[in-house]
């Protein structure tokens, strides 16, 4: 009786590869975060649904939720703009006081209209009559969004600064997201080491440079447009959009008193230098703000966020019960704040940023 030879264990495919960690460290359970935390950075609305229902189906559940993992505010990015914002704050920030703050979004495809900066400012001037207490600028601008002649509308347009100097006008911080993940610009080839993510949602590559600029194209658009616009107060997305590259964060956040950043779906990318990015907090200690953008948020999420900023544990999962992780094959190791910096990431800046 013949038998099949047996299969070579080295004839393996990168997406069948998924090994398991023996790094036998310390594990610290965090249940409850050291200090009040506001989650500066969450979608609540129906934007980002598939089938354009709530992403909360029921707000109240939610609240107790933040009251079991001791978060004290939600800021929801979901408002868009007209009634939209209405039902967004009718829904979660005044049938619970306190606890939630709705942004508005703009329609920058409007730029490309004889009159739409003026239409934009219109459009803030509704939402923040409607209740929303900040801006929301998705990465879109930069991306997609084209002018009457078919160009690329950038971030540092000076329609751009002028309805966001407007937003400072009426006290409404702008929270940015601009670009992506500097891998998402580069070959799809054997060196990019996002491409497990990337071969999922293709949509999220943009390194055709015929079709889209540059990531330091863009970021440079960034940071033009926050130099420009004194009087409004920034919050840069996904720490200011730059994780990869700490040194370009750290010169905005010195250039600009007006310029925070938020931590939000970062944890993969700072926690692979976890002191390089704690240096930053404590030099720059009023302008980083915690976020999770994690939707819909859950216990075991906020608890694995605290176990990051507060622990000193070691390569542990950021992507814990996915066999693959979703932003890069690598593990990462908690940041162990000091407390009197942490206190503030969670929710000391926010409450100022915010005016809360």
């Amino acid at each position: 009786m013949t038998h099949a030879p047996a299969p070579d264990p080295f004839d393996l495919r990168l997406k069948d590869w998924a090994p398991r960690s023996q790094l036998r460290a310390a594990v610290t359970d965090v249940t409850e975060p050291a200090f009040p935390v506001i989650d500066a950075h969450n979608h609540l609305g129906r934007w980002l649904t598939h089938d354009g229902d709530w992403m909360i189906q029921d707000p109240g559940a939610l609240v107790a939720l933040l009251d079991e993992c001791g978060v004290e505010t939600v800021v929801n990015l979901d408002g868009l703009w007209g009634d939209e914002v209405t039902a967004n704050v009718e829904r979660y920030d005044r049938a619970h006081p306190g606890r939630f703050v709705t942004f508005c979004q703009l329609e920058w495809a409007r730029l490309a209209e004889t009159d739409g900066e003026q239409a934009l400012i219109a459009s803030l001037d509704d939402s923040a009559a409607r209740g929303a207490r900040g801006v929301k600028v998705w990465k879109s601008l930069g991306l997609t969004f084209r002018d009457a002649d078919g160009t690329l509308i950038s971030p540092d347009d000076p329609r751009v600064i002028a309805v966001l100097r407007h937003a400072g006008e009426l006290g409404l911080p702008v929270l940015i997201h601009t670009a992506d993940p500097i891998a998402f610009f580069e070959p799809l080839d054997r060196h990019n080491e996002r491409i497990d993510e990337l071969a999922g949602v293709p949509d999220w590559w943009f390194g055709d440079r015929s079709v889209h600029p540059t990531f330091d194209r863009l970021m440079d658009a960034h940071a033009a447009l926050v130099l420009a616009c004194p009087g409004t107060t920034f919050i840069g997305a996904h720490a200011g959009g730059a994780a990869e590259d700490l040194d370009r964060v750290e010169r905005l956040l010195a250039a600009a008193p007006n310029y925070t950043i938020d931590t939000a779906g970062r944890m993969a990318e700072l926690g692979r230098q976890p002191r390089r990015f704690a240096r930053l907090v404590a030099a720059y200690p009023d302008q980083v703000l915690f976020g999770t953008d994690i939707y819909p948020v859950t216990a075991e999420q906020y608890r694995l966020h605290y176990r990051f900023f507060e622990t000193a544990d070691e390569g542990f999962s950021y992507d814990p019960g996915s066999e693959v992780p979703g932003q890069g094959r690598w593990d990462v190791s908690a940041l162990a704040l000091d407390p009197a910096l942490l206190q503030r990431v969670y929710a000391g800046n926010a409450r100022r940023v915010l005016n809360l």
